[in-house]
């Protein structure tokens, strides 16, 4: 596996501090002292809810713009253009795809079957990067015509049985059937431990590994893979989505398969790449995603975002919805197949769905080729909806219209339970039976590439060519190319324009509490409408004329305890502005589903890719934070006690910068922007640089870290010199991607 990188290599200097002394360690403020500053809303909105609304009502505008411009489209001029725009720019956020390299496939087992037989494949989606699939082929020597399956997340991948016995249902029909396993899941996971073996996956104790060196969840997986992508303008469905392009090249290579007659179907996250891919390869003639597509909008307000690979960036800011992803192929046949009592994708916004598609084929005259099949189910590939999605392929397909039964109507009891649906029609083959590989993953097999190694390797690739782009930029132009990254498809309504915007808003002061030798204003700024901050300002009774704006990753309170690091500061004279940027302390998010991914990624996860799927990054929009901040507080305090807030006439001397933690990427970004306004910027616990978290196999806490595309542009090394260099910017007690000190 490719080491995590140290600070020793990094291209440019810095000063790096390991202290004894750690600030990031909490001292909270006395039980006696209120230092919450935030109520509800006029509202009745939370101070936690707040930022999780406030991206609801951007994603709702968004939504309603989408509607009303798809709504007025009537010639084929006009559908066609609406269908390239999306097509160019899903490609575009996926950042591309890979060249087609050699397949290099082969069959290392065969199965036979009541009625079909199996091969068991290998082949390379890229080089030194290996898929394993099973090929369930039907009686006779065709040619027949062709379905890839991709999987759901099930941790077995291609073994699952909902998966064999939607191929063997195709096989016994006269379809050959491709069902092959994504990466994070079968014999193609990603993270594998090397240094001991495991029984039970860490995070699902209750829940047996498919094999002894795998330990993560699949969810988990992808989206730590994510991460890495997202810094590279890239998307971890890039990945997902070549794999399955390749699958149907070898479908295509195989002379029992036609070429002309090939198929799509998969369920939940193979939902997603139905979706997906049907949108992307005309080569897919018929699909039938299941248990996927419904709106972002009853989504996110219902489950919340889901893995990394289901959220591509800047598609709700740019008029993307999960109804283009049948819009685009349209007018070829689509069967969107749903579960009424689905608790993820709610079947009310499949229906709002169903009815765009079918509006947008019926105006290019055919409403005919989109159906809908709403089972009285749950979430799962179950057996009615592998009949329905079954029918639906051998109909478009040229096999024939026929009614095909997996198992006999009569046996399954009706009403059915759940329980009933799944056992229904249980596997034909055990995951040891279906295993491709020697070792059972491909990461054991010699020279392959993980997914984490093909990231590095494509960031030391274009490393060379940013450095050399961005040093022959002005210092101005780097920092419009910064604030533009990191403020992404933000539009001037959203808040996207410069700070200068929202300088005249002035903090309220809510309250004081006294302390010893100095008081705490508790102050609430406002960044832009929507968003309040709260904040503690800390003022002695002769202040020196110097000012710290203090940001701690985790509350304002911590650190802010008697004896604790801020009051040294207010014992020698500076003004502390203890502020908290949007998601931390008061203000923090996590209220959507209990446990989802909080143990690797944090607990706003999910606030975090909404912000994604509306075209921004938790850094750019905290950034904003700071710099509104150190304009809103200049002067405060400074003067006599009790100066007005932003006081016109109270000195605007720059201000010593303080940030630790999650604080500290958002506070560097500032510091690079605006140099002038800091004295000095001192950052604790923060990784040094970007490359580091891609090499990375794996990391923790970093998804509020990432922005879309920033490795294209700069690193972080290259923020210190903008910030002022080495003399001015000092890194204290970096942490690796994982959080661990760096030696």
């Amino acid at each position: 596996m490719i080491s995590i990188a140290r600070t020793q290599r990094l291209a440019l200097p810095l000063v790096v501090v390991v202290t004894t002394w750690a600030p990031v360690a909490v001292r909270l403020a006395s039980a006696d002292d209120d230092l919450t500053v935030l109520t509800a809303s006029p509202e009745g909105v939370a101070p936690g809810r707040q930022l999780d609304r406030w991206l609801m009502q951007r994603l709702e505008r968004y939504d309603d713009e989408r509607r009303s411009r798809l709504e007025a489209l009537r010639t084929r001029e006009q559908l066609a253009a609406w269908q390239e725009e999306r097509r160019a720019f899903f490609l575009r956020q996926l950042g591309g795809l890979p060249e087609r390299t050699p397949l290099e496939a082969r069959t290392v087992g065969r199965l036979e079957g009541r009625g079909y037989r199996v091969e068991k494949v290998i082949f390379a989606s890229r080089p030194r990067h290996h898929v394993t699939a099973s090929l369930y082929l039907p009686a006779g020597t065709g040619p027949h015509p062709g379905v890839i399956v991709p999987c759901g997340h099930s941790h077995d991948g291609k073994a699952a049985a909902a998966y064999q016995s939607m191929c063997i249902l195709l096989a016994r029909n006269g379809v050959v059937a491709l069902c092959y396993d994504p990466i994070g899941q079968g014999e193609r996971y990603q993270m594998l431990d090397f240094e001991r073996e495991h029984t039970h996956f860490q995070a699902a104790p209750n829940l047996p590994v498919p094999h002894p060196r795998v330990r993560h969840l699949c969810t988990t997986e992808h989206t730590a893979i994510g991460l890495g992508c997202i810094l590279l303008g890239s998307n971890v469905a890039q990945y997902r989505i070549w794999d399955g392009m390749r699958a149907i090249d070898y479908l295509q290579s195989r002379p029992e398969v036609d070429p002309d007659r090939i198929g799509c179907t998969g369920n939940s996250g193979g939902g997603t790449l139905t979706s997906y891919l049907m949108a992307l390869d005309d080569r897919i003639v018929a699909a039938a995603p299941a248990c996927y597509l419904t709106t972002f909008r009853r989504l996110i307000s219902k489950s919340g975002a889901q893995d990394a690979e289901q959220n591509i960036f800047g598609q709700l800011a740019f008029g993307m919805d999960e109804a283009d992803y049948v819009i685009m192929r349209a007018p070829r046949p689509t069967l969107i197949c749903a579960g009424r009592r689905d608790t993820t994708f709610d079947i009310e916004g499949t229906w709002e769905l169903f009815r765009e598609a079918k509006v947008f084929y019926a105006r290019l005259g055919y409403p005919e080729r989109v159906d809908i099949n709403d089972a009285d189910l749950p979430h799962g590939f179950y057996l009615p909806q592998r009949e329905a999605a079954a029918r639906f392929l051998l109909r478009w397909l040229g096999v024939g219209d026929r009614v095909v039964h997996e198992v006999d109507p009569s046996g399954i009891p009706d009403p059915p339970s759940d329980t009933d649906w799944r056992d229904a029609s249980p596997p034909d083959w055990n995951q040891a039976q279906l295993t491709c590989t020697a070792e059972g993953q491909v990461l054991l097999m010699p020279d392959e590439r993980s997914v984490f190694q093909i990231n590095a390797e494509q960031e030391r690739v274009l490393r060379p060519h940013r450095e050399a782009e961005w040093a022959r930029r002005t210092p101005d132009e780097r920092r419009a190319l910064v604030r533009g990254t990191i403020e992404g498809l933000r539009t001037a309504e959203d808040g996207g324009a410069p700070p200068e915007t929202h300088a005249a808003t002035l903090p309220r002061v809510v309250g004081t509490v006294p302390r010893d030798g100095y008081r705490i204003d508790k102050v609430i700024l406002a960044p832009e409408p929507g968003i309040e901050l709260p904040a503690l300002v800390f003022v002695p009774e002769a202040p020196s004329g110097e000012a710290t704006l203090y940001l701690h990753g985790t509350s304002m309170k911590a650190d802010a305890g008697p004896g604790g690091p801020i009051e040294a500061l207010v014992r020698r004279g500076q003004v502390v502005h203890a502020v908290e940027l949007r998601g931390i302390g008061e203000t923090e998010t996590g209220h959507h589903k209990a446990d989802y991914g909080r143990g690797s990624f944090g607990r706003d996860v999910q606030e975090i890719f909404l912000a994604y799927l509306l075209g921004t990054s938790y850094v750019g929009m905290r950034a904003r934070d700071v710099s509104h901040a150190c304009r809103a507080l200049v002067g405060y305090g400074l003067s006599t006690p009790g100066a007005a807030a932003g006081d016109a006439d109270a000195p605007a001397r720059p201000v010593h910068l303080v940030a630790i933690g999650e604080a500290a990427i958002p506070a560097l970004h500032a510091a690079a922007l605006e140099p002038a306004r800091f004295a000095s910027v001192r950052l604790v616990n923060m990784v040094p640089s970007w490359a580091d978290v891609v090499a990375s196999p794996g990391s923790h806490d970093q998804a509020v870290n990432v922005v879309h595309g920033a490795l294209l542009a700069y690193d972080l090394p290259d923020l210190v010199a903008l910030a002022g260099g080495p003399d001015k910017v000092l890194l204290e007690s970096p942490h690796d991607p994982f959080g661990r000190p760096l030696p």
